[in-house]
């Protein structure tokens, strides 16, 4: 087997070449108006937004900084121009319950003029009323209704005294009620003359008297139905009146709205109850608790027509007069009254009072008719919010409810205002794990939000990708007004956009990491006194952003130079080799080298993975570990047990270990432990490793190379210092200028590898071997010496086991 030749410098780095790209600066680029590398995300909004279904809601999902929401704001709003602007809603007093108050539609823009319309109608009506009660007319028809009733109390109080006086009996009025006397001559008697009488004349004179008084006592009784009547005909005039004085301008303003049944209906309802509260308008009426509430919002002092306002008043919700258009909403702080509108109450003297003017919109209402934005996580990790806003989207109509009230927190009396319909497109925005999570454990989730616009982490990076990405950055400049970006500083962000997505052979579709590059780069330029950001002010920018996130980088580096890490860049050592790992905190990582050692002894198969023994071992670390147990007793040991007990370990390593990278380190320790064979610690490894020996790819491998390497460097680069990678990440190469320089001038290699034996033929310098039609390896081969030990400690356990029978039978 031919050992692997080193990688060529051009397969460690893929540029951008600056004249590919036809243009001097940004400033000579058209605007990008599209989404970058998106089309499956954007096909998904523009069908979810299109689609007019019941439960065809969206949720975008995709990492943070993809632009996911300055997308959405974009081509929200620029659909939502073209769409018809929805209707205004008001509430108005219901004036058979006032705890229901009802709500009216309207055409946007009428709303308010409907508000205003009201507001001047009650104006109007304070005044036309009590001129109306002021008016001749009114005091002389009151006059009559009063004079009537005078009259008839009068003829009855005399045919009382009529009847009284053909008795002999006359009655006299006095402070404690009516008395009766006899007369005689129409004069009252003297009680000598009364007692001086026949018995018989005074028996029919209390016989009499008795009679009089049962007259007496029913006309007395007819007083409080005489009263009624006429407070009854005095409250018809009055009614009349008013209404007489108020017809004309509901009259008006009815005409103005004969279009809107329920408006008509409303301002009919309105008529009848200010005629029969007239009251209101004038001087003498005594306040209610709306008029109390209309002091204490008014200011605490009385004010005339203040109750009147409140009750004939409208509450504008949703006001869409200054609109064109459908309304996009982005709702930042999603709470429960945030979302469907709260009630709100007011203390006086103890009580908490509310009516209709302070039911409050929620983003339903202001979106009802658009979309509404919302961000996944703010509206999950508020209480009630995400209940409530399925509640909605199922029913399709805003109920404003009190949580005090609907959750019996509180006593006090609130109201239960009319729903109002809704029709809205809802967009959450989150990341992949809550969609799955919700998807999983919400039933509802499902049946509510039905497009998933997933956004892409990568985009392949072809030249219309590169040219795009140009647009965009030319456009982020223009819009943040920074200086244009020349050509080569162009090609240096794509070059960093493929190391941020880790591929040679794509695109990062973070662009806000790359926007703030831009930012930073504009900053340096400034500072250098440029006029146009070349590639040097961006190689600047990205220089000191890793320099402000490398503080743990260099603090564990520096432990290594001074050996308190124990990292071999020199030398050979049997079962021992260079592992690489590799650490993210936030957007930024690096790598680190790890030391991996394998011991063997006799024993019954058994390889044990220290870190999965101290519970340091993650599931899939622990996977690889099995893995090469496979290989190890498929390859060396398939017709006789392993009769060996290998242990594996990360040395210096005090958190927990996850991921298969290091497998294939582990199994060059391990093959190196059985072999006695030395393995080059100039060289590090990463890969993982399958059943059947072959390596496989993994991720970091940039970071982890540099990781090695800046070891290296500051120790010395030698020349014979490199790493081994898997062959199939090559293409994700994306290496530091001062990597690939050390390279390219023959101070540091590396190495693409296939299969185990490539790795071990290089990290020890003999040639692997392949094994014959039976499955023997060539002499003088690691393979064969490998195979060997394992014959001997097979040979030396049953050896073992013959000597300690006849004891153990003893």
């Amino acid at each position: 087997m031919q050992i692997p030749k080193p990688l060529a410098t051009n397969q460690l780095y893929r540029p951008c070449d600056p004249r590919s790209l036809a243009f001097e600066t940004t400033a000579d680029l058209k605007a990008f108006d599209r989404m970058l590398g998106q089309s499956r995300a954007v096909e998904a909004i523009e069908f979810g937004t299109g689609i007019q279904v019941e439960g065809f809601n969206l949720f975008v999902l995709g990492p943070p900084g993809t632009g996911r929401h300055s997308f959405l704001r974009q081509f929200l709003g620029a659909k939502a121009a073209t769409e018809p602007t929805p209707s205004d809603w008001c509430y108005v007093n219901n004036f058979d319950e006032a705890r229901q108050p009802r709500v009216l539609e309207f055409p946007a823009g009428r709303g308010r003029m409907f508000r205003d319309d009201i507001d001047r109608l009650v104006r109007e009506a304070r005044t036309a009323i009590p001129a109306a009660f002021e008016s001749e007319d009114y005091a002389a028809r009151r006059q009559s209704i009063e004079q009537a009733s005078k009259e008839e109390q009068q003829e009855a109080l005399e045919a009382v005294q009529q009847h009284a006086e053909e008795a002999g009996l006359g009655i006299v009025q006095a402070a404690t009620g009516f008395h009766f006397v006899p007369l005689r001559d129409g004069e009252a008697m003297a009680p000598e003359e009364y007692e001086t009488l026949p018995d018989d004349e005074r028996v029919r004179l209390e016989r009499d008297t008795e009679k009089i008084r049962t007259q007496l006592r029913k006309m007395l009784q007819e007083i409080p139905r005489r009263v009624r009547k006429v407070r009854g005909e005095i409250q018809k005039l009055d009614r009349e009146v008013a209404l007489f004085a108020v017809g004309s301008l509901i009259e008006e303003v009815a005409h103005e709205y004969e279009d809107l049944p329920s408006v008509v209906e409303f301002l009919t309802a309105m008529q009848h109850d200010i005629a029969g509260n007239v009251e209101l308008f004038t001087r003498g009426g005594s306040p209610d608790s709306s008029e109390s509430l209309g002091q204490l919002l008014g200011g605490g002092q009385p004010q005339d027509g203040q109750s009147v306002l409140r009750r004939y008043g409208v509450n504008l919700i949703v006001d869409h007069s200054g609109s064109e258009g459908a309304p996009v909403v982005f709702e930042d702080h999603p709470t429960y009254p945030s979302l469907v509108g709260r009630i709100e109450h007011v203390s006086s003297f103890g009580a908490l009072l509310t009516d209709f003017h302070l039911i409050r919109a929620g983003a339903l209402h202001r979106a009802n008719g658009g979309y509404l934005l919302i961000d996944a996580r703010k509206i999950l990790v508020q209480p009630f919010a995400w209940e409530a806003l399925k509640r909605a989207l199922k029913a399709r109509e805003i109920d404003v409810r009190s949580l005090a009230q609907e959750y019996s927190l509180v006593s006090t009396v609130s109201l239960e205002p009319e729903r109002i319909p809704l029709d809205v497109k809802v967009v959450i925005v989150g990341d992949r794990l809550f969609y799955y999570l919700l998807q999983a454990y919400d039933p509802e989730f499902s049946e509510l939000f039905k497009v998933a616009a997933d956004f892409e982490d990568q985009m392949a990076r072809s030249d219309e990708n590169v040219r795009s990405l140009a647009q965009l950055i030319g456009t982020i400049a223009t819009r943040e007004e920074l200086m244009p970006f020349d050509r080569g500083a162009v090609a240096r962000v794509v070059e960093e956009s493929a190391r941020y997505a880790g591929d040679a052979e794509m695109l990062s579709a973070q662009i806000r990491r790359l926007a703030d590059v831009m930012r930073e780069a504009h900053y340096w330029a400034q500072q250098n006194g440029n006029d146009v950001i070349d590639a040097g002010d961006v190689q600047r920018a990205i220089d000191a952003r890793t320099r402000r996130a490398s503080r743990l980088r260099d603090r564990l580096q520096r432990e290594v130079l001074r050996g308190t890490i124990r990292i071999e860049t020199d030398g050979e050592v049997v079962g021992q080799v260079n592992g690489l790992s590799v650490i993210q905190l936030g957007e930024e990582m690096f790598g680190r080298p790890t030391r991996i050692s394998a011991r063997i002894a006799l024993g019954s198969g058994e390889v044990i993975d220290i870190e999965r023994e101290v519970k340091l071992g993650g599931p899939i670390h622990s996977k690889g570990v099995l893995i090469l147990s496979s290989f190890l007793a498929s390859r060396y040991s398939a017709e006789q047990p392993l009769s060996l007990s290998a242990s594996l370990v990360f040395e210096q390593s005090y958190g927990p270990v996850e991921g298969d990278s290091a497998s294939a380190g582990e199994l060059c320790a391990l093959l190196s432990a059985l072999a006695d064979v030395p393995i080059k610690q100039s060289l590090a490894i990463t890969g993982s490793v399958d059943q059947h020996g072959r390596i496989q790819a993994i991720g970091g491998v940039n970071e982890k190379v540099e990781g090695f390497f800046d070891i290296c460097r500051e120790r010395g680069l030698t020349g014979d210092q490199g790493v081994l990678i898997p062959a199939s990440n090559v293409k994700h190469l994306m290496l530091r200028r001062d990597v690939v320089e050390a390279v390219e001038a023959g101070q540091f290699q590396l190495y693409a590898l296939e299969t185990i034996d490539e790795c071990m033929g290089l990290l020890t310098g003999i040639e692997a071997g392949i094994a014959d039609a039976e499955g023997r390896f060539p002499e003088e081969t690691l393979n064969r010496r490998i195979a060997d030990r394992l014959i001997s400690l097979a040979d030396a356990r049953r050896a073992f086991a013959a000597k300690e029978g006849p004891e153990a039978e003893d």
